[in-house]
């Protein structure tokens, strides 16, 4: 299920596309495009609505990778979630 985060985590999730796209990246890489201390609370955020895949890092299951979803793919799902609701009304 997706759907439409707050403005503030759209907007760490409009950076981190910029940079990544849809390739994979760590939490690291992340902190460099992101400042702050809100890092992991978007990240979670962004996974909650369904923007973020996360998965563990292979090498080191303490870490973990994260690859963004396409945002067209994202707001067609909720669109069409949206209307699927809309209709069983």
């Amino acid at each position: 299920m997706s759907d439409l985060p707050p403005n503030w985590a759209f907007e760490m999730y409009s950076k981190l596309w910029l940079k990544f796209k849809n390739n994979k990246f760590s939490n690291d890489e992340a902190h460099k495009i992101i400042k702050g201390d809100n890092l992991n609370q978007g990240l979670s955020r962004l996974k909650k609505d369904g923007w973020l895949k996360i998965s563990l890092n292979p090498e080191d299951a303490r870490k973990s990778i994260y690859i963004l979803k396409d945002p067209k793919e994202t707001i067609e799902e909720i669109i069409k979630e949206k209307g699927n609701k809309n209709d069983k009304k």
